[in-house]
């Protein structure tokens, strides 16, 4: 064996896409935190993407999970978790954030 680690399937990549003069950057790494802690065997990366002009949009590799303008400001975390949820693994129950 050459010590080159074996391809796995690739995981999906969250991108949290904040805006620095708005200081949501504590906001973002919350959010990454809470997804990395219920998705931990899922996802292959959560990103902090820095950038400006009061932008705040999540993705999922492609896909927009949730965008601050269009939503109408940020997701609560449970929203966060089922959107993720539908995308990562749509068929996994999330527990008490999928009740009432």
């Amino acid at each position: 064996m050459d010590g080159t680690p074996l391809a796995q399937a690739e995981k999906p990549r969250i991108a949290i896409t904040y805006c620095t003069q708005c200081q949501w950057l504590l906001r973002a790494a919350w959010m990454a935190q809470e997804l990395l802690s219920t998705f931990r065997d899922d996802l292959g990366e959560v990103a902090l993407i820095p950038g400006s002009g009061g932008v705040f949009v999540i993705a999922c590799d492609a896909d927009t999970i949730w965008d601050r303008t269009r939503d109408g400001g940020f997701p609560d975390v449970k929203t966060l978790k089922q959107r993720v949820r539908d995308r990562v693994t749509p068929s996994r129950d999330l527990g008490h954030v999928d009740r009432s």
